[in-house]
């Protein structure tokens, strides 16, 4: 499974420093309102308010607050795999159950700490209206399967990227019922998602 091209949110790519640090502020702003006021209720105007940028320098990143949500998903998931990069910095390559285990803590941990994230994690709640996007879940069990490869020195085929994407799918649903019953994620479920994964994924990876 190739990589699903994920629609670019950004009109314009900031070139300078001093531009990079404003999306930066504006898409931190995003995620604290994000967490104050929900999606719905989330404007552009607001966001620069909590920003202390002009509503200008919004609308020169972004078109609407869709557009900004769906570049703070972009960077989350970049953030969720340097994070998981750095987890397998420091395990060896010969045991994949460890690797899996990785996956599943730096995501626990974003959903514990990252602002904005119980709503826009990985994709957006709202969907586009100008047609159908790219699936979240596609672009993380993209993301996965080239790490897990990489790490483990494994060749990926059909099988393997279709058993990561529904691990990925499985994972999603049960660590939303993990956090609806505990805000820090409930231990017996969490431990239930982890079985889960192991014996599924053994079926590839063993």
């Amino acid at each position: 499974m190739d990589p699903v091209p994920p629609a670019h949110p950004l009109r314009r790519t900031p070139v300078q420093q001093r531009s990079a640090d404003r999306l930066a502020r504006i898409l931190d702003a995003c995620a604290e309102l994000l967490d104050e006021t929900g999606y719905e209720n989330l404007s552009t105007r607001a966001v620069a308010l909590r920003a202390g940028v002009p509503i200008g320098s919004v609308y020169r990143f972004f078109g609407n607050k869709r557009a900004m949500a769906v570049a703070l998903a972009h960077r989350n998931l970049d953030r969720y795999a340097d994070g998981i990069q750095k987890r397998l910095a420091v395990l060896p390559d010969a045991h994949w159950r460890p690797v899996v285990d990785a996956v599943l803590d730096e995501y626990l941990a974003m959903k514990r700490s990252v602002p904005g994230f119980a709503l826009v994690d990985f994709g957006v709640p709202a969907p586009p209206a100008e047609g159908p996007a790219a699936d979240p879940n596609d672009l993380v069990a993209a993301r996965l399967t080239q790490l897990l490869c990489g790490h483990l020195r494994l060749v990926p085929d059909a099988e393997l990227e279709r058993a990561v994407l529904v691990a990925v799918e499985a994972t999603d649903a049960l660590v939303q019922l993990a956090f609806r019953s505990d805000p820090a994620g409930d231990p017996a479920i969490v431990g239930e998602t982890r079985a889960m994964m192991h014996a599924y994924l053994a079926r590839v990876l063993d």
